[in-house]
């Protein structure tokens, strides 16, 4: 038996209010993201976005086997370049692809957990997004570690070190992080 113009009428009308309600949450959703943060300065596809303006992001201090350091959200790893300076990144463009800057929105605050004693600032990257910065030194994340407490950024280049809570900065003796 064939559906009345009416029954059909009413099926349309209700995919359709279910497709807008789709629509609606999907939006929201990907709207609380910053698509991660714009690309010269977006943490990788694993790795956190900055949430929606306003919210607060903890960093933390997590041990394995290099020792004592900083992570971010969902517990990944927190780098530090050691050619940059004071509030001062040196990692741009394709750098930043590998090393996404831990960036957060304006009116977002950032805050340290126990353990972490350094003061957590942040300042103005060349393409205007907010990074983060532990005592000054700017802070990143590596695009190659999967989950939290991964450290596989460790000593890469001679100039990438996993950033240490007592604020310290490497020595050019590599291994664990006691610098």
């Amino acid at each position: 038996m064939r559906p009345s113009p009416i029954h059909r009428r009413f099926g349309l009308l209700a995919t359709a209010a279910g497709l807008v309600v789709f629509v609606a949450a999907c939006s929201s959703a990907t709207g609380a993201s910053t698509a991660p943060n714009a690309p010269a300065s977006s943490p990788p596809s694993n790795a956190p976005a900055s949430a929606a303006a306003g919210a607060e992001h903890v960093v933390a201090v997590a041990s394995g086997a290099l020792g004592s350091f900083l992570t971010g959200k969902d517990g990944l790893t927190l780098y530090i370049f050691t050619p940059d300076s004071a509030n001062t990144s040196t990692c741009v463009d394709g750098c930043a692809q590998a090393w996404p800057p831990f960036t957060i929105k304006a009116g977002d605050t950032v805050k340290g957990g126990d353990g972490v004693t350094g003061a957590l600032t942040t300042f103005t990257r060349p393409d205007g997004s907010l990074q983060v910065a532990y005592d000054g030194i700017p802070l990143y994340y590596y695009a190659n570690d999967a989950k939290a407490g991964d450290t596989t950024g460790q000593g890469v280049g001679g100039k990438w070190y996993v950033a240490s809570p007592t604020g310290a900065t490497p020595s050019s003796s590599g291994g664990r992080i006691g610098y």
